[in-house]
C-alpha cells in the first residue's frame, strides 16, 4: 500500500510542537534529531526537509514558542481591565496560574535553550534575546501607563522594569528547576508583585 502523503504545515508543527517539549524536559544538548522525530512521529527525511539541522529547528521553536505566548497573553481577560496597573498585576497573576504543573510543561523554552547555548549557538541565542525582549516589550506601555498614573514622580524606567520583571520570572523558573517544585516560583513572583506595588501604590486607595 502506498504511504498516505503528510500535511507539509502540519508534519513542520509536530516538529515544533516535540520541541518544545522535548527540550523542556532535555534541553537543547541533550536533546537528539531522532528523538525529535519520535515525538513528532515522523521521519529523519521529513525533519531535514523541513530543518537543515537541530539548531534551525530550536531557532523556529524559539520563534514558535514565543508567537504562542504573545497569542495567549494578548487575549487574556486581564487585557480587558481600564486601568493599566490592573492589567499589570492581572499579568502577574496570569503568570502565576501558568505556573501550576509539571515544570518541563511551565518554564520558558527560550530561558531554558539561552541559558545552555548562548555561547555556543548565537543563532538560538538571539531568537530567544529577540522573544523575551519582545514580551517585556508587551508590558511597557501598561507600566508607563500605570507609572504616569499612580506614580508620576518616580524616577525609575518603564522599560527597565519591563524587563526586571522578565528576569524575576526567568529566575523563578531556574529556582523552581533546582527545587524540583514550582511553589519556589510561586513565592517569587509574590515577592515581585509586593515590590511592583510598592513602586505603584494604588491612587484610588
Amino acid at each position: 500500500m502506498p504511504r498516505t502523503a503528510r500535511d507539509p504545515v502540519a508534519t513542520r508543527r509536530s516538529l515544533l510542537d516535540a520541541a518544545l517539549r522535548v527540550i523542556r524536559e532535555k534541553g537543547f544538548v541533550a536533546t537528539s534529531v531522532d528523538e525529535l522525530c519520535a515525538a513528532a512521529g515522523v521521519s529523519k527525511g521529513a525533519f531535514f526537509h523541513h530543518f537543515t539541522d537541530k539548531e534551525a529547528l530550536a531557532v523556529a521553536a524559539a520563534e514558535y514558542f514565543s508567537d504562542g505566548a504573545a497569542e495567549l497573553f494578548a487575549a487574556a481577560p486581564h487585557r480587558e481591565l481600564a486601568d493599566p496597573r490592573d492589567r499589570l498585576f492581572g499579568y502577574l497573576a496570569m503568570r502565576r496560574a501558568l505556573l501550576d504543573g509539571a515544570l518541563p510543561d511551565v518554564t520558558c523554552l527560550l530561558g531554558t535553550m539561552v541559558q545552555e547555548v548562548y555561547d555556543t549557538h548565537p543563532a538560538v541565542r538571539e531568537a530567544c534575546a529577540f522573544g523575551i525582549g519582545a514580551h517585556a516589550g508587551t508590558l511597557v506601555a501598561d507600566i508607563a501607563s500605570a507609572k504616569a498614573r499612580h506614580a508620576p514622580t518616580a524616577d525609575w524606567d518603564p522599560e527597565s522594569l519591563a524587563l526586571h520583571t522578565q528576569a524575576v520570572i526567568q529566575g523563578a523558573f531556574v529556582l523552581a528547576k533546582a527545587a524540583g517544585d514550582t511553589r519556589v516560583a510561586v513565592d517569587a513572583l509574590d515577592h515581585l508583585e509586593r515590590y511592583l506595588r510598592c513602586l505603584l501604590p494604588d491612587i484610588r486607595a
